[in-house]
């Protein structure tokens, strides 16, 4: 259930699918023991629930689709994307973890029409729905999708990790938190449904909330080696869609912080933490 920048965004034909399955995939492994805190709490909900298939709506590089592919053994798990790279990655994960023949991956863009995928008696959208630029119109397909009595969990963000300390050094006090917000207001009309209430679009399409938990992340160092490349990964992406009124200061601040081989680069420093904030909503069709 990686934190999916660009799971089903609606400008797939300029998005590095291999650098995003790379940030993908740092995400699920720097954050494994919360991931597994996330799907332990989730799964609570749908015991005694005759799951035999499941759909995974942005699965991204596959983490989520294993971990429920594994958590239940006799169900098929539907892989759905719209990145035909990233459901390539997810199959090779799937046949060394020796799942393959229970995921089925379908490719599709949500915005455009709702795929024929079947019923399904669980579904998960963990950190994709505020990439569709109609969420409501899916969280209608996908109450449509699940049986009665079936269950849905959706795992959403109010804003992306950070890493940094606020004097980071270089001159540049309050460096990531100025970046994030300069992102935020020049992606706004690509995002407009970051931080919405999901809690009145789940019951608007006719879903039932049983409960709703916010989980937050906050590594301290001393952190394994993955979790600087996991922050430059992710500087990198936050520096490649800065809009051009960003000061040159705080630009040559982010290009040394990601620089592999400089001596101020996340990989080199001693000071990173790992920041996040996921609210996870488990919601039932009557």
């Amino acid at each position: 259930m990686p934190d999916a920048h660009h799971h089903q965004h609606h400008d797939q034909g300029e998005t590095d699918w291999e650098a995003m399955a790379q940030l993908l995939d740092l995400d699920a492994e720097v954050l494994r023991s919360h991931h597994a805190e996330v799907t332990t709490w989730v799964f609570g909900f749908s015991a005694g629930l005759p799951v035999r298939r499941i759909l995974d709506v942005g699965t991204g590089t596959g983490s989520g689709a294993l971990a429920l592919a594994k958590r239940f053994a006799q169900a098929d798990v539907i892989a759905l994307d719209v990145s035909a790279e990233l459901l390539g990655r997810c199959m090779a994960t799937a046949r060394e973890a020796g799942v393959a023949d229970r995921i089925h991956p379908v490719q599709a863009d949500l915005n455009a029409a709702w795929p024929v995928v079947g019923a399904v008696e669980l579904a998960w959208a963990s950190r994709s729905l505020h990439h569709l630029a109609a969420p409501d119109r899916v969280l209608t397909d996908l109450f449509a999708t699940i049986c009665p009595g079936g269950v849905l969990a959706l795992a959403e963000i109010e804003s992306f990790p950070r890493f940094l300390p606020y004097d980071v050094g270089l001159g540049t006090p309050g460096l990531e938190e100025r970046c994030h917000a300069a992102l935020a207001e020049s992606v706004a009309h690509e995002l407009p449904h970051l931080g919405s209430d999901w809690a009145a679009l789940l019951r608007r399409a006719g879903f039932t909330i049983r409960a709703e938990r916010t989980f937050a992340v906050h590594l301290e160092p001393p952190l394994p080696a993955t979790a600087g490349r996991y922050a430059q990964a992710s500087l990198r992406r936050l520096r490649s869609g800065l809009p051009a009124q960003v000061s040159a200061g705080d630009l040559a601040a982010l290009d040394a912080l990601i620089d592999a081989d400089g001596p101020e680069g996340v990989l080199r420093r001693a000071d990173l933490t790992v920041r996040a904030r996921r609210t996870v909503w488990v919601a039932s069709r009557p």
